[in-house]
């Protein structure tokens, strides 16, 4: 699915302040990484909502759901595995927090909750998605451990900063008014050795103040 337009997004989106402040913490040279998109990935369990809340079935659909209404859009990423990249993604129990903190519900299963995400547009869902990837060589947790203050520039053109205490990794997004992500220890390295890696997080990645 790899297009010009979206190679160019992402070449733009690169910041000299992570390649600079990640080279330090680069691993030993390793065989080539392979080309499993993170959209595999993501697909793995069976394209089905479930009840496993901290898997990513809300994140596939919200995906697929961008991709079958705008097929040209810089999502379609996700789904080209030569294409290297660093995604944050959200859990389905995250999208149920966000739907709460938007309209004060508690959605009763997943399928609800795409609904209310989806019920935000198009639009709104696929600058949220391209606010969870990071253009570039892929950033290990262990790179990200060491990476406190660096600001990432999304595909979204828009930026997230890494925030380290503890040896816990959190993610600054632009939505001031709600706690900010944090990488799940159980979900680091998602889909290691290929040029796509991701990172589950607990809350969703804000490009704004969501209503």
């Amino acid at each position: 699915m790899r297009s010009s337009r979206t190679t160019r997004t992402l070449v733009a989106g690169t910041t000299a302040a992570l390649v600079g402040t990640l080279a330090a913490t680069a691993a030993p040279a390793q065989a080539a990484p392979g080309e499993r998109s993170l959209a595999t990935v993501l697909a793995a369990d069976g394209n089905r909502f479930d009840g496993a809340w901290n898997d990513f079935d809300v994140l596939d659909r919200a995906v697929r759901t961008v991709l079958g209404a705008k097929p040209d859009s810089d999502v379609a990423v996700l789904a080209d595995g030569g294409t290297a990249l660093t995604a944050f993604l959200p859990t389905d129990r995250a999208f149920r927090k966000l739907v709460h903190e938007i309209t004060g519900e508690r959605p009763a299963t997943e399928r609800a909750t795409f609904q209310a995400v989806a019920s935000l547009g198009v639009d709104t869902v696929e600058t949220v998605l391209l606010y969870h990837v990071v253009p570039g060589p892929a950033v290990t947790y262990r790179q990200a451990k060491r990476a406190d203050g660096v600001v990432l520039q999304t595909a979204a053109d828009a930026p997230v900063t890494v925030q380290v205490a503890n040896g816990r990794v959190s993610l600054q997004d632009l939505d001031a008014s709600d706690p900010d992500p944090r990488i799940r220890l159980g979900q680091t390295d998602v889909n290691a050795g290929n040029r796509q890696l991701g990172h589950g997080i607990n809350r969703v990645l804000r490009p704004l103040d969501l209503p």
